[in-house]
This record gives C-alpha cells, sequence and structure tokens, in this order.
C-alpha cells in the first residue's frame, strides 16, 4: 500500500510540473470560430456553437492536444466460469480456456491526441484530429478529417437566411448518433468526461458522409447520410461471411432533433432523440468503432500470451469492460437523452434500444441499455466535482463461433451487465484536471462455458488531464 500512495503522490506532481508550459502555449492559440473548445469552457458542449457576427480577417491555424496519464487498481474474477485451464499453446498464443488475464496495480500507457483546426474562409472551419499515442493502436492514426461549413461562398440573400439556422459537416468524422458521445473521453481527450469511461455499450464510430444541422430558438434538427463503415471500402462482400445473400452496401442514416434551452436563471435543459440505421453494411461499428481503448486496462478479459491478440470470444483487449452486442451486418439504434443543469448540479441520462446482426448469422437479436448520472460542480469557476453514475445494459448474444463444434457457446437467454461508478475531480486551471474514480461492474447470466460468467471488476483509477 505504500508503494502505491507514493506512485500515486509522483505521478500527481510531475503531472502538474508537465501542465505549466502547455497552459501558456494554450493561451497564444489563434480563435477559430464555431469551435467546441477543449478545454474546461467545452464541459456540457454538445454540438458545435454557431456565431455569424465574428469576422473573418485572413486564414488561421490552431493546434490543440489532449494528454492523459491514468494509474490503475483494479482487480477482477469468474469464479464459476468453467476454467477449461489446460496450458495448451496454439501458435505460440496460450489457450487456457476461461481464465482471466492476470492484472497488477499500474501505470497505464499515456495517451495524446493532436488537433488541427482551420479557419479557411468566412464561416468554413477544417478540422484534422490525430492520435498520436492510444491503448489500442501504437502507432499515429488520424481519427478523420472535415470541413464545417456555417456561412456559404454564395452571393444572394437567401443563402445568408439558410445559414443563419444550418451548419454543413462534410467529410470522415465522429458520426452524432445520441449525446453521450459528446461527453465520453477520446483517447488523450478527456475532459469532458468526470467519469472514467463512458457507457458499457459505447457508441462510437467515425464514417464519411454529411450532416446537415438546423437550429432556432432553442430546437434543432440533424439529417445525415454516411458509408456505414469506420473507414473507405471499395472491396466485395463475401458470400461465405453473408449466409443471408445480400451482399450489397448500404449507407447508414442519421436522424436527430431536440431541445436545449435555458428555461430559468441558472437552470438549463436539453432533451434529445436520435437514430443510427443500416441495413446492410460491409463492417458496422457502431459499437465498437473506438480506436484509442478503454480507460479500464485488460480487467475481465481472458489470459493471453499476447496482450495485443484476440482471443475466445473475440474481444479484443483494447475494449475491456465494455460490451459489443455485434450489430456489424445490420444495425437499428434509438437513444433518448435528457440533460439538466441547474447551477452547480447537472444531470444526464441515457435510454437506448438496438438491434441488428452479424454477416454470419440470419436472426436479429437486440439489446437495451439505461445510464444516469449526476455530477456536481463547485468551488471558484466550478473546478472541482463530485459525481456518481449507474449504467446497466441487457440483452441477446450471438452464439460464438456459430453455435457448433469445439469451444461453442449457444446463447438461450439474456445476459446483463451493471456497473456503478464514483468519481471526484480538481480542475487545477481550466487545461489542467486531476480526477479519480471508484467503479464496481457485475456480469450476470453468463453461461458457465462464457469466461464472463459470474464476472465482475472493482477498484479505482486516478487520471491526470491536460487538454487545450
Amino acid at each position: 500500500m505504500k508503494k502505491t500512495i507514493i506512485k500515486v503522490s509522483r505521478f500527481l506532481v510531475l503531472s502538474l510540473l508537465a501542465s505549466a508550459p502547455l497552459t501558456m502555449m494554450a493561451q497564444q492559440q489563434p480563435k477559430i470560430v464555431n469551435l467546441r473548445p477543449y478545454d474546461q469552457t467545452g464541459i456540457n458542449v454538445f454540438e458545435d456553437t454557431k456565431n455569424d457576427t465574428a469576422v473573418f480577417d485572413g486564414l488561421k491555424v490552431r493546434f490543440g492536444a489532449g494528454f492523459t496519464q491514468q494509474f490503475q487498481n483494479l482487480k477482477h474474477e469468474n469464479p464459476n466460469a468453467l476454467k477449461n485451464d489446460v496450458g495448451a499453446f496454439a501458435g505460440g498464443v496460450s489457450t487456457a480456456g476461461n481464465k482471466l488475464k492476470v492484472i497488477t496495480a499500474g501505470f497505464q500507457t499515456a495517451q495524446a491526441n493532436l488537433f488541427m483546426d482551420v479557419q479557411l474562409a468566412d464561416g468554413i472551419r477544417l478540422n484534422v484530429t490525430s492520435y498520436l499515442s492510444s491503448k489500442h493502436h501504437n502507432e499515429t492514426w488520424v481519427k478523420g478529417g472535415y470541413i464545417q461549413f456555417d456561412k456559404l461562398p454564395f452571393k444572394g440573400q437567401i443563402w445568408s437566411d439558410i445559414m443563419k439556422v444550418t451548419t454543413i459537416k462534410v467529410g470522415h468524422f465522429e458520426v452524432d448518433y445520441g449525446d453521450e458521445h459528446f461527453r465520453r473521453s477520446d483517447g488523450g481527450q478527456a475532459l469532458y468526461n468526470p467519469f472514467m469511461e463512458g457507457n458499457i455499450m459505447d457508441e462510437f464510430a467515425t464514417e464519411i458522409g454529411g450532416e446537415v444541422y438546423v437550429k432556432k430558438n432553442g430546437f434543432f434538427g440533424m439529417f445525415g447520410v454516411t458509408n456505414g463503415m469506420i473507414k473507405g471500402n471499395v472491396d466485395s462482400l463475401y458470400a461465405a461471411s453473408n449466409p443471408d445473400g445480400d451482399l450489397h452496401k448500404s449507407p447508414s442514416i442519421l436522424l436527430k432533433a431536440g431541445f436545449d434551452k435555458k428555461i430559468a436563471d441558472n437552470v438549463r435543459l436539453r432533451l434529445s432523440a436520435s437514430f443510427y440505421g443500416n441495413q446492410s453494411s460491409g463492417s458496422n461499428t457502431l459499437f465498437g468503432g473506438d480506436r484509442t481503448g478503454s480507460n479500464y486496462q485488460f480487467v475481465m478479459e481472458e489470459n493471453s500470451a499476447n496482450p495485443s491478440s484476440t482471443t475466445g470470444a473475440g474481444t479484443p483487449l483494447a475494449f475491456s469492460g465494455r460490451f459489443n452486442p455485434g450489430f456489424s451486418k445490420k444495425i437499428n439504434a434509438v437513444m433518448f437523452n435528457a440533460f439538466l443543469k441547474a447551477g452547480g448540479i447537472e444531470i444526464f441520462g441515457t435510454a437506448e434500444t438496438a438491434s441488428g446482426r452479424t454477416g454470419a448469422t440470419t436472426a436479429t437479436r437486440s439489446v437495451n441499455q439505461f445510464a444516469i448520472d449526476g455530477v456536481y460542480r463547485f468551488g471558484k469557476a466550478e473546478n472541482l466535482f463530485l459525481g456518481a453514475r449507474y449504467n446497466t445494459v441487457s440483452g441477446r448474444l450471438a452464439d460464438s463461433k456459430g453455435g457448433t463444434g469445439a469451444g461453442a457457446i449457444t446463447y438461450t437467454g439474456d445476459v446483463s451487465v451493471n456497473r456503478v461508478a464514483i468519481a471526484g475531480g480538481w480542475f487545477v486551471s481550466k487545461n489542467v484536471l486531476m480526477k479519480a474514480e471508484y467503479v464496481n461492474q457485475v456480469y450476470n447470466d453468463f453461461p458457465s462455458a462464457d469466461y464472463r460468467s459470474s464476472g465482475k471488476f472493482n477498484g479505482y483509477v486516478i487520471e491526470a488531464v491536460v487538454g487545450f
């Protein structure tokens, strides 16, 4: 215990010292219009703001970044799972059945994001975001890039009138399904999230396409069309993985509508409903599109000789603690969100239902998710906060390996995963955050042949974050 306290103390001191030059750099950045800030002022900002009064005085380039470093002390177990610990090896990888990976307290891999925002013209902005370091990919990845139009370079009053309430986004970007993706941690950018993780069933994907927003008097609506996959794809689909014989790729359709406005002094209410649908995707990743990795590292994962390998039921170790229903071929998802901020008190809720299937099956399954969290922000400029969260997911899993053969698992009923988290944080400055969380997550009704049977994990994670 003493060694753990010393490690955490050093971690906090070094994080604070390293943040000073970055804060000075942030203060010298040029202003880009209609950009969600990457610091504390970006909290509870959902869709980008719209400012039509800004004066364009030439091309401007702004570089920003997000950095995180975590210390984790989590423990996990699955006492009722069939172990099948035969100690055999295949291709150099352990096939130790349902034995969980051995984990100890320690530092996670630091993560870093790089943001480049360019004011190209009056009301026209470019964004490119890159993952410099993450727990999913060791190499640098480009998350995506897009152009956002808040004005159009066309003459005529009609265009000005339309763009006063309209925003157009085109490119390869984070799709706007639901409101949770505005609050979740995204690699090094973790300032917006009062907790360590997003939803258990994590809704996040980057796809190629366009979205059109209309906002007026607190009401907003969005229509979007994308390619329905995490990257560009011109390959054909294979009949072996499509037993229904449907080999075409369909676009994804996104719809969103809601209300977001101050309804009294210091009282803000936001309500939204979202839909995402794709009827024949080549490889949809709405619930598995995160390229950075979970902030609960290696928990509830099968033992493996290689931490980067895919083992057992096909869960990459990057997504520890999450639940992917496996709707890669067909998916229809609906999410309802409610957000209330009254003074320093915030309440955010999610109710979601989704159905779909993989390319290897023909039966449609459904899953449901509910989450609610409360956060109390206090102190000067709300620089301190305490929060609590409850999240549950339930639904039917796809049979493992088709439900036949050695190692196959047939799921005859619904399974569920429940999480309770308690967190607290301190904004040292608007660019520097220290936060900690205690989490307890339980897996229910998984069959004994599944490594998650009777599974649970609990413990704490401490995180230092810089964003500018």
